[in-house]
């Protein structure tokens, strides 16, 4: 990507189209992990009702959280050029 504000090439938006929609993916998968692991438990089971709401809104609280954190995440990781820049090959830093 060109750091003077220059025209993309058509493989780095194709790179950001790609990046963007993994992270929207894991991050809703990561989402739907985490809101099953909280609030999970409340749904299939005969619990206490105060206790099956907490749950229910604990899940329906840290779900979204997690779905920004991780889409945001992905996304920055992807612009700071965590990746090699030849496909199968390290940075020569690394």
């Amino acid at each position: 990507m060109d750091g003077y504000g220059g025209r993309r090439h058509k493989a780095e938006q194709d790179a950001m189209t790609v990046e963007i929609g993994y992270a929207l993916v894991s991050a809703m998968f990561a989402a739907a992990v985490v809101f099953g692991a909280v609030a999970g438990p409340a749904l299939l089971f005969d619990l206490p009702d105060l206790l099956s709401r907490l749950m229910l809104w604990v899940g329906l609280t840290l779900a979204p959280i997690v779905f920004v954190v991780r889409a945001v995440s992905v996304v920055v990781r992807f612009r700071r050029g965590a990746q090699p820049s030849q496909p199968g090959r390290t940075s020569p830093d690394s």
